[in-house]
């Protein structure tokens, strides 16, 4: 009774005076169709109150179209406190940097326009793209984006489609499927801290789970205690300060106050020194496009998606068609960031150092000599063939372009351009003697 009470918000009081409704032309046909998800269904919790057509809708060739999904609008029509919790987390609300209007690639398909329109609307619900989506295949983009990311609309997702049975959602296993892989290995990480040890050995009263740690009590805000968005940066400092509170709830229950405190300050340093890196690299790869050196040039490439033909190494930053010194800078902001930073946050050292720091600082020493291999021997596009290379006031003129450039982008002041530019000026004027 209890169960039914939670599970379904029903008494059961209710339950009794509420007759049996049952889709009999649903169950009569999946039974032969696909009779293990009719023995879910009959199995759960939603079983005899909530048949077929109350998820599903009663226009068969729509669900057989895949045009009427069960997303979470209508699981929220009775779990209303999950659904509002679900709705503010990160889960509900930053993985729409997932999608990307698809309705101009040459493989639209019409399914995913729901992502950001209400079902026969135009109004987009999110204004959010991400260039890398709207890269992929639409196949890539089915199985290798959206499983994870439709986690916002769908509670299968998590839950599963027929079965109610919360014991596997209380297990971290659950996040694995998604929160795993080079980018964010969060599973990986916390599997081989000592509390993923502990847990694994001992179970959840002396061993934490990604659950008792971000959705304590059974709650549905995902983004309990957690203060940095997907992209290492963090929150406004009222939000940091409430997420804090919150994560040192958690730990408190085990440790003392004074060390958790240490710890997650430890942890705030790593985040910082590490996005510092990943800076200086952006620098230099900057410094080589002003200098025309980056083979094939941004206008020489097909156009990104969302910014045309330029220059791209912020959250939108492809891995296909560009340069190998790009390339390292995707893996190092991409992969090696996100293990340091979150491998400390996961108190796991491995993680933190050698998959994460060492391999920030060992990349960058890549990106530098590939810098330098540049500048030194610098790739002559056929427009400039027999151009004047070695010429010392060229190279003066060189370097005050690429001031210009850092000047107009906003890599310098005003001060520094200025003091800089007049320095070169000085040379070149002592070269034309």
């Amino acid at each position: 009774m209890n169960g039914l009470r939670f599970v379904l918000g029903f008494s059961l009081a209710s339950l009794l005076m509420v007759a049996p409704v049952f889709a009999e032309s649903c169950t009569d046909c999946h039974r032969r169709e696909t009779p293990a998800a009719v023995s879910q269904w009959e199995k759960s919790a939603h079983f005899p109150r909530v048949d077929c057509a109350e998820c599903h809708g009663d226009n068969h060739q729509q669900i057989v179209d895949g045009a009427s999904p069960v997303d979470a609008r209508v699981c929220g029509q009775c779990h209303q406190q999950a659904y509002k919790q679900h709705s503010a987390s990160r889960h509900g609300l930053s993985l729409q940097a997932g999608w990307g209007c698809t309705r101009t690639l040459p493989d639209p398909d019409k399914r995913e326009c729901r992502f950001c329109h209400e079902e026969g609307s135009t109004r987009p619900k999110a204004t959010v793209h991400c260039a890398r989506f709207l890269t992929q295949t639409a196949e890539m983009r089915s199985i290798g984006c959206n499983r994870c990311h439709q986690v916002e609309s769908s509670c299968a997702s998590c839950h599963t489609n027929h079965l109610t049975d919360l014991e596997p959602l209380r297990r971290p296993e659950a996040c694995a499927t998604c929160h795993m892989g080079p980018d964010h290995p969060q599973w990986e990480m916390w599997q081989t801290s000592r509390h993923g040890v502990l847990y694994t050995t001992m179970g959840d009263e002396v061993g934490p789970s990604c659950q008792a740690c971000h959705m304590p009590g059974g709650s549905h805000d995902v983004s309990f205690g957690i203060t940095l968005t997907s992209g290492m940066q963090p929150l406004d400092s009222e939000l940091i300060t409430k997420r804090r509170a919150e994560m040192l709830s958690i730990c408190q229950q085990c440790h003392a106050r004074g060390f958790a405190e240490r710890d997650l300050a430890s942890s705030d340093a790593v985040r910082v020194q590490s996005v510092a890196l990943v800076q200086q690299a952006m620098a230099i790869i900057r410094d080589i496009d002003d200098r025309d050196l980056l083979v094939p040039a941004p206008d020489e490439r097909p156009p990104h998606p969302l910014l045309g033909q330029q220059l791209v190494l912020d959250g939108q930053m492809l891995y296909e068609n560009y340069s190998h010194i790009e390339r390292l800078l995707f893996k190092m902001k991409k992969y090696d960031l996100a293990k340091a930073v979150k491998g400390a946050y996961h108190q796991n050292p491995a993680y933190t150092h050698w998959y994460g720091n060492a391999e920030l600082k060992l990349t960058l020493v890549d990106i530098e000599a590939e810098a330098a291999r540049l500048r030194e021997r610098p790739f002559v596009r056929p427009q400039n063939q027999g151009a004047e290379t070695s010429n010392p006031l060229t190279e003066i003129e060189t370097e005050l372009q690429v001031l210009k450039k850092k000047y107009d982008r906003g890599a310098i002041n005003a001060k520094e351009y200025a003091v800089e530019r007049d320095s070169l000026l000085d040379r070149l004027q002592s070269a034309e003697r």
